[in-house]
């Protein structure tokens, strides 16, 4: 397949153990250039996991990892760092350093990757503010911004090298209705402007369904839903139905209805 026409990250088969605990299945995943795919399902399925095998901070147990059509599972960790410098990653608390100012927080990758001198940084630090719409703030430290702005700057620091993927992890966590459809409208910003290929793991169905592209749900170590945000909203399996309608009785019920017997009894 060509690189350049293939997915841009491509999980073939991918399965990750932690002890006795099997996380990931056999996961098939492949993410379409410039488009926005969304991951969702209940907490400790393994979305926070998947993310990390595709930046290499996690390596398979079986399967394979593809970036740019190249295979990147099996790289030694000397050669990792020039393939992150196509990756953004927004942490789900942020992540950032309370002992530096905004502005250096998000100059942090650039004096880490670039040799630039401190106009050009920054330059490119006020530009990047100014997008996520918080220009003007980089003096202040972290500890005086709210947590809707802290995203934000950590949303500028994560394309500040101008990424080929932004990987979001639970991006509306702890963020008011409000605030939280500022960062989906930001994320929607930065993949049309920017032509970034976004990958969104979260179990906000209202973000969920405002940023999609497409959307897989992870179940259990593997996808059992994958499609339109439409799709999802008439979903007629019944776990997707639930997690949809954030409803846990009727997730009880779905549990129940994979575990009846062929006779008709319950498995144990």
């Amino acid at each position: 397949m060509n690189a350049k026409n293939g997915p841009i990250v491509e999980l073939r088969q991918v399965s990750k153990h932690f002890g006795k605990s099997e996380v990931l299945k056999g996961v098939d995943l492949q993410l379409p250039r410039g488009r926005s795919t969304v991951i969702i399902g209940e907490s400790g399925t393994g979305k926070s996991v998947l993310l990390k095998h595709m930046v290499g901070l996690l390596r398979p147990d079986g399967g394979e990892v593809y970036f740019q059509g190249q295979r990147v599972d099996q790289l030694h960790e000397k050669q990792w760092p020039e393939i992150r410098r196509h990756f953004g990653f927004l942490f789900q608390m942020g992540a950032l350093f309370d002992s530096m100012t905004v502005g250096d927080n998000v100059a942090f990758p650039i004096r880490e990757h670039l040799k630039l001198c401190e106009r050009e940084i920054e330059q490119v630090v006020a530009e990047k503010l100014n997008l996520v719409g918080l220009d003007g703030v980089q003096s202040k430290w972290t500890a005086e911004l709210s947590g809707g702005q802290r995203k934000r700057v950590a949303l500028a620091r994560a394309i500040v090298l101008e990424p080929d993927v932004v990987l979001y992890d639970e991006p509306t966590t702890g963020l008011d209705p409000v605030r939280a459809d500022t960062i989906n409208d930001l994320i929607i910003k930065l993949q049309k402007e920017l032509h970034m290929t976004s990958v969104v793991v979260t179990h906000d169905m209202t973000s969920a369904f405002k940023v999609a592209d497409h959307i897989h749900m992870l179940h259990e170590g593997r996808f059992i839903a994958s499609g339109t945000a439409d799709d999802f909203r008439h979903a007629t399996d019944p776990r997707v139905r639930s997690f949809v309608a954030g409803d846990a009785n009727s997730n009880n019920n779905a549990r129940k209805l994979e575990s009846v017997s062929p006779d008709g009894g319950y498995a144990p």
